[in-house]
């Protein structure tokens, strides 16, 4: 097949992909996941069932495909966050871009919707992933902060991204404030930097 015949399959199929995906979440934040049919995600999508039943088996496996690629934009976001700067404000906008992204505005439009997707989704290999790379991630910036002088060094730079990870969790339960997300960072830096000296 030519090249150019195969590049327009290829995006034809990411299109149709994209469709099915963002058809799904809007359906699933309209009408709650049980409600949701292969049938109905095929209409909004604008394809056939057909057509849908050869993309993914099942709805489950589309929001577990939607969520992958929500997961991997927000690494994406959290990467462009930790671009080479001053090693504080580095660590600062990283953990601002975090609760940002655990904020009630980024859930999933899974949730809410009962526990019937909260297995599925803990145990999909792409959230395992993420999570490595996230932890990966953060304990570069702090240990970064930390030979700058501007994180203690009594722990591992890895313990501390495990105790700021579980500290930022608690932007999910925050008003989706900037001030209250600032708050929340403040209090975690505060836990993060080196005891004052005497």
């Amino acid at each position: 097949m030519p090249r150019l015949w195969n590049a327009t399959i290829d995006e034809h199929r990411r299109t149709v992909h994209a469709a099915i995906l963002d058809a799904t979440a809007a359906l699933v934040a309209e009408r709650g996941l049980a409600a949701v049919t292969m049938s109905q995600i095929a209409a909004q999508a604008g394809i056939g069932r057909a057509t849908l039943y050869k993309y993914f088996p099942d709805v489950e496996a589309i929001v577990v495909a939607w969520h992958e690629r929500q997961v991997g934009e927000h690494l994406a976001q959290l990467h462009e966050a930790a671009a080479p700067a001053d090693p504080d404000a580095r660590l600062r906008r990283v953990l601002l871009t975090l609760t940002e992204l655990t904020g009630g505005r980024h859930q999933p439009a899974t949730a809410g919707h009962g526990p019937d997707m909260a297995v599925p989704l803990h145990r999909a290999e792409h959230l395992h992933q993420a999570r490595h790379r996230l932890h990966a991630l953060l304990t570069d910036v702090i240990r970064a902060a930390a030979e700058a002088g501007h994180v203690r060094t009594d722990m591992p730079a890895a313990d501390l991204a495990t105790y700021s990870l579980h500290a930022l969790a608690a932007a999910a339960d925050l008003p989706a404030t900037r001030p209250a997300r600032t708050r929340l960072v403040e209090l975690t830096l505060a836990a993060l930097r080196p005891a004052p000296a005497g």
